[in-house]
C-alpha cells in the first residue's frame, strides 16, 4: 500500500502526493464513522484504483505530530514569521503571540525581517539582536536586492512550512521569489490555476523543488491564545527558561513577585524590555480570559441549581 501526503481536500476528495504523482482519492466511510477528518499535511496510506487516471482510495491517516485548527492543517513543522523593517511598522505583539503559539504547538519558528532595502536607519539591527538573544532563528531578506533569499530557500528544504505575519510585510512577494514556477498574487496568498484566478479558502500544501512544502493557509496570522493557560505562558518564552530557576518563588509569574530573576535581567538589559512588556500584556489578557471563563462557569452552575 503506497504512502503519501495530502496536499488538499475538496468536496470529499483528497489529493495525495506520492512518487512525484498526485492521486485523487475518495476517503473510506470509516473516517466519517470514527469522526476523523483527514487534513492537508497528513501522511496517509492509500490504494490506487486506477493508475491511468491517478485515482485511488484514502485508507489510513498516520499519526500526527502536530495539528492546527485555524487553519485546519496537520504536521506543520516550521513557521516563517515575516515582519517588515519598514512599511508597515512591525507589530511585535502579533509576532510574540505567534511565537508563543508556535512553541505551544511544537513548531519551529524562524523570524524573517523583510524589506531590508527600506531599513535606512538600521532599525532592523536592534530587532534582530532582541530576538537572537532570546534564542530565535533570524533571517534578513530583501526581494529588491536579493539579500537573504538563498538562505530562506535553504530553510524550506524537507520541511512543511507556513508563512505568517501582518498584512503588507511581503509574505507573498517572498513566496513569488521562491515559487518561480507558480504565479502568486501579491497581497493575497492565492494561486492561479489553469482554470483561472483561484483564491484558496482552505489550507493547501504546495510542493517545492527543494523537497519541502509551503502551506497556503488563510487565517494563520489571526491566531489567538485561548488554548494557553495563564500560568503556562512563561514556559513559551525561551529567554525565561533557565533564569526562572533562580526566582524566589517556584511558581513565579515574573510579574509582581519580589526577588524575580527575570525582572532583574530585564533591568540589566539581559532580556529585551519590549519582549518583557509584551509578556506582561499577554499575561493580563490571559488573566481576563480566565476570569471570564470562571464567571461563565459560575453562571452555568447557578442556572442548573
Amino acid at each position: 500500500m503506497p504512502t503519501g501526503i495530502i496536499l488538499k481536500g475538496i468536496g470529499g476528495f483528497y489529493y495525495i502526493s506520492a512518487d512525484e504523482a498526485i492521486y485523487e482519492c475518495k476517503a473510506r466511510g470509516i473516517f466519517r464513522k470514527n469522526d476523523v477528518i483527514p487534513l492537508p499535511g497528513d501522511k496517509v496510506n492509500f490504494s490506487i484504483t486506477d493508475e491511468g487516471s491517478q485515482k485511488g482510495s484514502l485508507d489510513q491517516v498516520l499519526p500526527r505530530f502536530s495539528q492546527l485548527t485555524r487553519p485546519a492543517v496537520a504536521n506543520i513543522n516550521q513557521v516563517i514569521l515575516v515582519i517588515a523593517a519598514r512599511s508597515p511598522v512591525p507589530d511585535f505583539l502579533l509576532l510574540d503571540k505567534l511565537l508563543v503559539k508556535a512553541a505551544k504547538e511544537n513548531i519551529k519558528p524562524v523570524i524573517c525581517l523583510n524589506k531590508l532595502d527600506l531599513d535606512i536607519d538600521d532599525a532592523g539591527r536592534k530587532i534582530s539582536e532582541a530576538y537572537k538573544n532570546a534564542g530565535y532563528d533570524f533571517l534578513r531578506t530583501s526581494v529588491k536586492t536579493g539579500q537573504g533569499l538563498d538562505e530562506l530557500e535553504d530553510k524550506l528544504g524537507s520541511m512543511v512550512t507556513v508563512f505568517a505575519g501582518q498584512s503588507g510585510v511581503g509574505k507573498s512577494t517572498l513566496l513569488n521569489s521562491i515559487l518561480k514556477d507558480l504565479i502568486m498574487e501579491t497581497g493575497d496568498l492565492s494561486i492561479r490555476s489553469d482554470r483561472g484566478k483561484h483564491t484558496t479558502r482552505h489550507a493547501e500544501l504546495i510542493p517545492l523543488s527543494c523537497g519541502g512544502y509551503i502551506a497556503d493557509t488563510p487565517g494563520f496570522s489571526s491566531f489567538e491564545l485561548e488554548s494557553i493557560e495563564q500560568n503556562e505562558l512563561q514556559h513559551y518564552y525561551s529567554e525565561f527558561s533557565n533564569p526562572a530557576e533562580s526566582c524566589r518563588f517556584s511558581g513565579c509569574s515574573h510579574a509582581n513577585e519580589p526577588d524575580c530573576k527575570i525582572k532583574e535581567l530585564v533591568s540589566n538589559g539581559m532580556i529585551d524590555m519590549g519582549r518583557y512588556e509584551r509578556y506582561i500584556e499577554l499575561l493580563g489578557y490571559l488573566k481576563k480570559l480566565n476570569d471570564m471563563k470562571y464567571k461563565k462557569s459560575n453562571k452555568e452552575k447557578e442556572k442548573r441549581q
